[in-house]
């Protein structure tokens, strides 16, 4: 028996209705996390002055676009009816990338609201302490923390054939044993599901949700106490307000959907509400946490100035070389043409 996947609910009809739809949206959020990232990335990390912020946004954009990159192992999966070719290594290989771009991003996200707070609020002393090796050094602290807490998940997962269906599950495995049917097994998997549930919910969304709320809520009340700042502060509030908002909105249904799930474990009866609410939540609620990989681009990024700037430079550019090569090769092909016309009018 296989524990711990719940991916579709038992009606056929609903079933084949949310796999449908995370296969468009997972696509969707391939093209446009594997795109806006992709330009991150080629703007911060070759275009840009080097400066603290662009270190934050390069790292922010790296972790997004790994997950995007990724996620067409979850489309063929999806498209092939919950079946997984692609070997248990793999299927550990792709849990693990999700967390880790989860705690990767989500950590990337507080340093750049405590980053910005103190150089709002203390303006002296950042200016006297940030500088490009330091914000380097978090940026690889935040990784290496992120694998940590991402590592249970490589180990946690498991794959199994399904002899009736003659399908392979990619599943979550919290026993690490073969034999699922034991009761001290059972119980073992169900006390490390619950754990990792509440570990998560605290540290993927309790404390950075904390954290980002405290530091925009200082920089609101210095911007407000400041009246040269709070004459300028609309647009900064609006992008601070967009920002919470957003990451609220993504993050907050996929954790809820968690503890709904820790309720359904920790039922003394099985419960087949619960079973359905959390079968037909999961794909909608993970389709919106997914959803940040692209976002992060918009909010973080193109909104700032510098950054449009630089992508309308790098544009023209690219065009302006463009045009040259397509006039350049059309001078010489006229030239070749003339020159054949030529040597055909002397013979």
């Amino acid at each position: 028996m296989v524990q711990g996947w719940t991916d579709t609910p038992d009606d056929t009809g609903i079933a084949q209705s949310l796999n449908t739809m995370s296969i468009i949206v997972y696509s969707l959020i391939f093209l446009l996390g594997v795109v806006g990232n992709g330009v991150v990335i080629w703007v911060t990390g070759f275009k840009m002055k080097k400066t603290v912020n662009t270190v934050w946004y390069l790292h922010l954009a790296v972790a997004d676009f790994i997950f995007a990159a990724y996620l067409p192992l979850n489309v063929t999966y999806k498209i092939l009816g919950m079946h997984w070719p692609f070997g248990k290594i793999m299927c550990r290989l792709n849990t693990m990338v999700l967390f880790l771009h989860m705690f990767a991003s989500v950590y990337i996200l507080v340093v750049i609201s405590v980053d910005r707070c103190v150089s709002v609020v203390w303006p002296v002393w950042a200016q006297n302490h940030r500088n490009m090796r330091k914000a380097s050094c978090v940026s690889l602290c935040v990784w290496i923390l992120a694998f940590i807490l991402s590592a249970p998940c490589f180990f946690f997962r498991n794959t199994e054939k399904v002899f009736e269906k003659g399908k392979i599950l990619c599943f979550n495995s919290y026993a690490i044993f073969d034999n699922y049917e034991l009761p001290s097994v059972i119980q073992m998997q169900r006390f490390r599901h619950q754990a990792m549930i509440i570990t998560r919910f605290f540290l993927l969304f309790v404390v950075p949700f904390t954290v980002i709320v405290s530091c925009y809520a200082a920089i609101i009340k210095h911007l407000k106490r400041n009246r040269v700042l709070a004459s300028k502060s609309s647009r900064p509030l609006k992008i601070i307000a967009a920002i919470i908002i957003t990451f609220f909105l993504c993050w907050a249904p996929f954790h809820i959907m968690s503890l709904i799930e820790l309720v359904k474990f920790r039922a003394a009866a099985p419960n087949e509400t619960l079973v359905y609410v959390i079968a037909v939540g999961n794909p909608l609620t993970r389709s919106l946490a997914f959803f940040t990989s692209c976002l992060n681009p918009l909010l973080y990024v193109f909104m700032g100035q510098d950054f449009k700037k630089e992508i309308r430079k790098s544009i023209l550019n690219w065009l302006e070389t463009a045009f040259q090569d397509v006039e350049a090769h059309s001078h010489t092909y006229s030239k070749t043409e003339d020159t054949s016309q030529r040597k055909d009018n002397q013979i």
